[in-house]
């Protein structure tokens, strides 16, 4: 193992989406994430968000797996968890029981309403948490709002938001010495990156309007436009220097001095529309490519990964064939070890339940009885 995070044991309850991308990234890191599974089965190579994690199958419905959780659990320095409240309480292994037995633990809960509230209990996905922040409101059409695939609000309010709390209860800790639980709700954690977007509303800079607005496809220098080969270019020429780049680039008759002018943004999209459909993406891309204009090619993703930007840094990896992202951020003194394909689950029940110190017996005894898996 490798990275700064090397001697901080994680136990994951399996989910789906944001809390295993959490271990994930946690296991990147140099964290001993241990997933505690339902059933064994074998390794799939396209569970990104299992790489690098091992694996406990235990069933919390029997005495055993209760007892083989809370072992783990006693030792843990972070437990993650992304059920509807109220589940873990069920299964015995609420923040009140597992911190009495562990009062050190970091108990990070991920939500998309949280812990309370009138929704807290309601299902959900990602559009819906998104759609009650106004977010989901200025993403889109003038026509529909469109969702932004399941990144802002699972990932970014999500994921992001309880390794945020994780690590801030994690510094707290070395000066109490006591752990917390953290509630990360996603409702919350995507409002909470919309500072610059409610000044602006503030201000009166931003409206209502969707497609009207700086960032959301109103200006004709922040949005995508068609090439002659279908494909598109992504232009996001804010500052005067460089919008005047992009104009000169671009051979559009349009004055530089006119960027902010929102009665020159019809003519001025239409010219643009009319300039990029002249030639191909990859036309395109050698007349922008190193230069100021703020104009980049939209790839797939399989392009992305030989893009030569990418691919001069190292940004996509291949683990068993299976394309996916290189550990991220980069530490420079203490840096991730490249990513280790997933396991299978359960293939580490004996060897973590005995690393937390119980006898090859009781685990015998355990597995006969039906309790791990």
């Amino acid at each position: 193992m490798a990275g700064p995070l090397v001697g901080l044991k994680v136990i994951e309850m399996t989910g789906l989406g944001p809390c295993p991308l959490a271990g994930q990234l946690l296991a990147d890191m140099g964290a001993d994430v241990v997933v505690i599974d339902r059933e064994s089965g074998p390794a799939d190579p396209t569970d990104v968000n299992r790489r690098g994690k091992r694996s406990a199958v235990l069933n919390l419905k029997t005495p055993g797996g209760l007892a083989a959780a809370r072992a783990l659990i006693g030792r843990a320095d972070v437990l993650i968890e992304g059920f509807r409240p109220g589940v873990m309480e069920k299964l015995g292994l609420g923040p009140d029981a597992v911190l009495a037995l562990n009062p050190r633990l970091i108990y990070g809960r991920m939500t998309g309403w949280g812990q309370a509230g009138p929704l807290s209990h309601s299902a959900g996905h990602d559009i819906n948490y998104l759609s009650i922040t106004g977010a989901l409101h200025a993403i889109g059409t003038p026509q529909a709002p469109i969702p932004p695939l399941n990144l802002a609000a699972d990932y970014g309010g999500g994921t992001m938001f309880l390794l945020f709390g994780l690590l801030a209860a994690l510094y707290e800790r070395q000066t109490s010495g006591r752990g917390q639980v953290i509630d990360a709700a996603m409702c919350e954690g995507v409002p909470a990156m919309m500072g610059l977007i409610h000044q602006w509303y503030a201000q009166g800079s931003w409206t209502d309007a969707r497609g009207d607005n700086l960032l959301d496809g109103g200006a004709p220098f922040y949005r995508c436009y068609a090439t002659r080969d279908g494909r598109h270019m992504s232009v996001g020429a804010l500052e005067p220097q460089f919008f005047a780049r992009l104009v000169a680039l671009l051979g559009a008759q349009i004055d530089p001095a006119l960027q902010y002018d929102r009665a020159a943004w019809p003519e001025m999209a239409a010219r643009f529309a009319a300039a990029f459909e002249t030639r191909t993406l990859d036309e395109w891309t050698r007349v922008f490519e190193g230069s100021d204009a703020c104009v980049a090619p939209v790839l797939t993703f399989d392009e992305a990964e030989a893009h030569p930007h990418n691919a001069g840094r190292g940004s996509f990896c291949r683990v068993g064939g299976v394309l996916q992202a290189s550990p991220a951020p980069r530490l420079g003194r203490t840096p991730a070890a490249p990513p280790r394909p997933p396991g299978a689950p359960g293939a580490d029940t004996e060897a973590v339940l005995a690393e937390a110190g119980l006898d090859a017996a009781q685990i015998a005894a355990w597995r006969a009885q039906g309790a791990l898996g």
